[in-house]
């Protein structure tokens, strides 16, 4: 069995400076709860990983409305305003990755792997820095690993084991960051017992999951204010 725990007690380890990776895209499958008690617990400097920055005041954008986060790594931010604010002035760090090479990285963290061979970005801004193979005449670049020590993942239902179903787009990253963190914390909508669950309806294995939270804010807060 997984540990049920309030959302206060489950982000007590996040530290200021700590990385964390947040599912979801533009606020969808955002872990809400889990973001507001973050906020709450007002840790800061740390470095967020997340498919983009939703809006202001939508799941991870408040995140960095609040002046939490101190690195990005994301596709895009265009429609939280701030975050290209906070770029452009230089009080956060903001490294855009191109979203195949962004789940891939996440992914080869979570399989155990050195990297992966990309040729998205070849003879553009992306490429500076980075190792550049040619193989059979063809160029790539080596993208390295990312992972993190903590993920927040919203689950519609989660069993007392972890095992956890994400419905239609929801799951956008999750499964890759599920893998690619060091501590897992699942908010579902519902919890239920070990044999309630269809097997077949498992998106996440609970051998991921370090803990499991209860949600307490709807999905019709993800409307942006």
């Amino acid at each position: 069995m997984k540990p049920i725990l309030t959302a206060d007690k489950a982000v007590e380890d996040i530290k200021d400076g700590s990385s964390l990776m947040v599912a979801g895209f533009m606020g969808c499958g955002n872990a809400f709860t889990l973001v507001e008690a973050l906020l709450k617990k007002g840790s800061a400097g740390l470095t967020l990983i997340t498919s983009d920055t939703a809006f202001p005041a939508v799941g991870v954008g408040k995140l960095v409305a609040q002046c939490r986060v101190k690195k990005l790594y994301a596709t895009h931010i265009g429609t939280n305003p701030i975050s290209g604010q906070k770029m452009n002035c230089g009080e956060m760090d903001v490294t855009l990755v191109p979203q195949g090479t962004f789940n891939e990285r996440i992914r080869a963290k979570g399989a155990g792997l050195g990297g992966v061979l990309t040729p998205t970005g070849i003879g553009t801004a992306v490429e500076e820095g980075k190792q550049k193979l040619t193989l059979e005449g063809k160029d790539y670049l080596l993208e390295l690993p990312l992972g993190a020590q903590f993920a927040f993942i919203k689950a519609e239902t989660c069993d007392k084991y972890g095992n956890c179903f994400l419905p239609m787009a929801t799951k956008n990253a999750a499964v890759s960051m599920a893998m690619a963190a060091d501590r897992v914390i699942v908010e579902a909508e519902n919890i239920v017992e070990p044999g309630q669950m269809d097997p077949e309806k498992v998106t996440i294995p609970g051998v991921f999951v370090s803990a499991i939270v209860k949600s307490e804010i709807p999905a019709q807060n993800l409307q942006q204010k």
